[in-house]
């Protein structure tokens, strides 16, 4: 991978994009993220930060957007964006995007793909491209109202405006904001948190919840009660209920 790294701190995997100078989404940065992912999926990997700096991703790369004009074919054509981002989503292990610098349309939309975002203070998210004459591709039409609710993801992909950490924060599109020198600090911390819990449960209940969201309530039942026994039977709840018997700490082996 030349535009993406992946590393290991200890049970949590590290994704970084570096694409200088603002890790511009191409096809061929798309193919190494892909490639990071698989290796993030990895049983002993318990939890993911994935980031970028100085900027997250500051959207796709426009060249290859006149060069996808000027041969008339479809600017994704080469880009599997959507379903590494899908990928990244399924993770069944928490996944926190730190996002430095700009996260913006297809950048944005990537961070999405994270259960949690912390921003850097100075941090700049949107979807600007209406800006282009397009609209997200990626995504951002679909995760955006479910984060932020149904008209102010139609505000933000109208105006195609850059929205500060703070509001982000405060429409719900951030979970936390951090000076820019602790951010990715914060994250790792709070990622080998998770990393250190049960594992087989964390999994389930990210898929229960992503699975039953939107769907009619007796289904979305259905979704979690399939999740539960099968986290029931894992040998992270035998160990779970052993050590509250015997009042110590837990001993979870992610399974």
């Amino acid at each position: 991978m030349e535009l993406v790294s992946y590393t290991a701190e200890g049970a949590v995997g590290v994704i970084e994009l570096t694409r200088p100078p603002v890790n511009a989404i191409s096809g061929e940065l798309v193919q190494d993220l892909d490639d990071a992912v698989d290796q993030a999926s990895r049983p002993e990997v318990r939890a993911v930060v994935i980031t970028g700096r100085p900027h997250f991703a500051a959207g796709a790369d426009i060249n290859k957007f006149k060069a996808a004009h000027d041969a008339g074919t479809g600017p994704l054509d080469d880009n599997r964006l959507v379903p590494v981002i899908r990928q990244l989503e399924r993770l069944s292990k928490p996944v926190i995007a730190a996002v430095f610098g700009y996260a913006l349309g297809g950048g944005l939309e990537l961070a999405m793909g994270a259960d949690f975002r912390y921003l850097a203070e100075d941090a700049k998210v949107g979807q600007p491209e209406v800006r282009l004459g397009i609209i997200p591709g990626a995504g951002g039409t679909q995760r955006l109202p479910r984060l932020v609710g149904f008209n102010r993801a139609k505000e933000l992909v109208y105006s195609g405006r850059h929205i500060g950490a703070e509001e982000a924060l405060a429409i719900g599109l951030a979970d936390k904001v951090f000076p820019a020198d602790g951010l990715l600090e914060a994250a790792l911390a709070d990622a080998a948190r998770y990393a250190s819990g049960a594992a087989a449960a964390l999994g389930m209940a990210k898929r229960a919840i992503n699975e039953g969201w939107g769907r009619p309530i007796d289904e979305a039942l259905a979704v979690e009660a399939e999740a539960f026994e099968e986290s029931f039977a894992s040998d992270d709840a035998k160990e779970g209920v052993a050590a509250f018997l015997e009042k110590r700490p837990p001993r979870f082996g992610g399974a």
